[in-house]
């Protein structure tokens, strides 16, 4: 029996240790290397040729779905599950638009997690069934690229001025595109759309 090399991508070291436990109980599966940042999880699945990533979604240095994109973009051999606290419709309409071959949410047993590392490998593609039925009913994120952006500088209750210089925009820019999220949010102010766009996923 081959064994299926795995990547593990976890801030918490807890959440990470137990993980990597669990599925190293498995007969077919050995974690060969543990992140604990979003940003070096390309170079640590080219170094340690791993066949499937198991990433969080919500990581410093660079999220699981940014992370996602860069595997697929570079080592298109690897297989990547993501697996979130977040059971948000949005987040799984991004991870499957990045190349994820998996989505999950973290409560799901450590049997089923290995089960779905097995089937990517497979060709498959496993989604969380309840979330798959969310996506289809939410339907996709109202707002453009940029419009996200500036949500997103937005969020720490940055001022237009603010968001203009680390966006490189005019200040009438990010109040145009502000203005636009809001009202596509049907928000009463901009940190009700950040709130609402957050739960959605779709930051």
């Amino acid at each position: 029996m081959s064994m299926i090399r795995l990547l593990l991508a976890e801030d918490q070291s807890m959440v990470r240790e137990a993980l990597a436990a669990l599925l190293g109980l498995e007969p077919d599966i050995e974690v060969v290397v543990q992140v604990a940042r979003g940003d070096e999880v390309l170079a640590a699945a080219r170094e340690h040729d791993v066949d499937v990533a198991l990433l969080d979604i919500e990581m410093p240095g660079m999220t699981g779905i940014e992370a996602t994109a860069e595997l697929r973009r570079d080592l298109p051999g690897v297989k990547v599950v993501v697996v979130t606290t977040f059971g948000r419709p949005g987040y799984l309409r991004r991870a499957m638009e990045s190349g994820a071959d998996a989505f999950l949410v973290k409560d799901a047993p450590a049997s089923q997690l290995a089960e779905a590392v097995r089937k990517v490998l497979a060709g498959e593609r496993v989604i969380d069934p309840t979330l798959a039925a969310a996506a289809l009913a939410d339907g996709a994120s109202p707002l453009t690229e940029r419009e996200r952006d500036v949500l997103r500088t937005a969020a720490d209750g940055s001022t237009n001025a603010e968001i203009a210089g680390v966006l490189h925009l005019s200040q009438g820019t990010v109040r145009n595109y502000l203005s636009m999220a809001i009202q596509k949010m049907a928000a009463r102010n901009r940190a009700e759309a950040v709130r609402m766009a957050r739960e959605k996923g779709w930051l």
